[in-house]
């Protein structure tokens, strides 16, 4: 932990004092290591984007997650990849499809094979749960790009994986939770408990144990592996987030997809506040009568990738996408939506610097 994880005993000091000047600030006793340097300038840089690509000549299928378009979270941010690049690529023709909750294998292979039958190339398919069905249809079709989001397994030439430090971003989430918690108590919900998952589950709790040794910290799964309904049951994710606020937690961040709706409103419910996840969820019109609950978001770039991929295919080059989209192409971040993190910027800042730095390495599992 690059000696973040010591040095007890030392409180906010005075360059923090605006904590809980907008009410949501925390206790000053909770944390107990001393601020990160400030950052460097200049310290990432964008990932790869090309404004005079052409790509009037593509025909761009999505085959979404359970969820879908429109569950806030992570399927919206890669609609909003293949949005931008209609928009600013001219892509010539868009086609997409959404899982259906517990759906088999063969479903999601008829989907890709669709898609891939009609013409549509490339083929992004959204989420871990698409890999056996690509690696089954992808060398069917040699002359078809296809990507994957969150998976790195599928060992075929013309496909291209999608995969993100997620516990890079989520370390810094834990950070912005121990400075906001008012009792020192602090939570996480999981959607589903898969090592994708695990990956938010651990930089939270890395960041969290970074700043404070006094912390005490929740940790719930709505469903465990194999069990993808998780992602998608607002009123389970309710369920769980209510009792991690009635055990005092008052800072709760979800990695839940479609169900962390209902973690929003058990937060709002108990005048408590979240920690959204994949898009700036204070900014989700699905959001709106809870949004106020989200004091940031672990904003995990799926857009910027999938845009990224939908240019480089219109160049005919994938050499230039990063192997891993991490906080040093901007492709995992923490959102400033609302305010609520203005005022501790400078500290997530200087962590985010020392994690690019390589001063700090985040774990993507879980500490035992």
């Amino acid at each position: 932990m690059a000696g973040a994880l010591t040095l007890a005993g030392c409180a906010k000091d005075s360059g923090n004092d605006n904590a809980g000047s907008d009410g949501s600030g925390g206790d000053a006793t909770c944390v107990t290591a001393p601020k990160p340097p400030a950052p460097s300038e200049a310290s990432t840089e964008e990932s790869t984007a090309a404004a005079d690509v052409d790509a009037s000549d593509l025909r761009v299928g999505l085959a979404y997650d359970v969820g879908g378009r429109g569950d806030a979270s992570f399927n919206d941010a890669a609609a909003a990849g293949v949005d931008r690049a209609v928009e600013e690529l001219g892509v010539g023709d868009t086609t997409e499809s959404t899982a259906a909750a517990q759906e088999s294998e063969d479903s999601k292979q008829q989907r890709l094979t669709q898609m891939a039958n009609e013409g549509f190339n490339p083929i992004i398919a959204v989420g871990f749960a698409y890999a056996e069905a690509l690696a089954a249809v992808a060398p069917n079709f040699p002359d078809t790009k296809f990507a994957i989001v969150d998976d790195n397994s599928v060992d075929e030439p013309n496909v291209t994986p999608l995969v993100f430090a997620e516990e890079q971003g989520s370390f810094l989430a834990g950070v912005a939770a121990v400075y906001k918690s008012e009792n020192c108590h602090i939570g996480f919900v999981g959607g589903v408990d898969t090592p994708l998952i695990q990956k938010f589950e651990a930089g939270y709790l890395q960041g969290a144990k970074a700043v404070s040794d006094k912390v005490q910290i929740e940790d719930d799964y709505i469903t465990p592996a194999g069990d993808i309904s998780g992602f998608n049951d607002p009123a389970r994710g309710n369920v769980i987030a209510k009792a991690q606020l009635d055990k005092g937690a008052d800072v709760i961040y979800h990695a839940a997809g479609a169900s962390g709706k209902g973690v929003f409103e058990a937060a709002s419910a108990a005048g408590a506040l979240a920690i959204g996840v994949d898009s700036d969820q204070y900014n989700q019109q699905t959001l709106e009568p809870v949004k106020d609950v989200i004091m940031t978001s672990m904003v995990k770039r799926v857009d910027v990738a999938v845009f990224d991929y939908i240019a480089a295919v219109a160049k005919d080059d994938l050499s230039q996408l990063p192997e891993r989209f991490d906080l040093s192409v901007n492709g995992v971040g923490y959102s400033t939506s609302g305010g609520k993190v203005d005022d501790i910027k400078p500290i997530l800042d200087g962590y985010k610097q020392q994690i690019i730095d390589g001063e700090i390495t985040v774990s993507d599992k879980p500490a035992n």
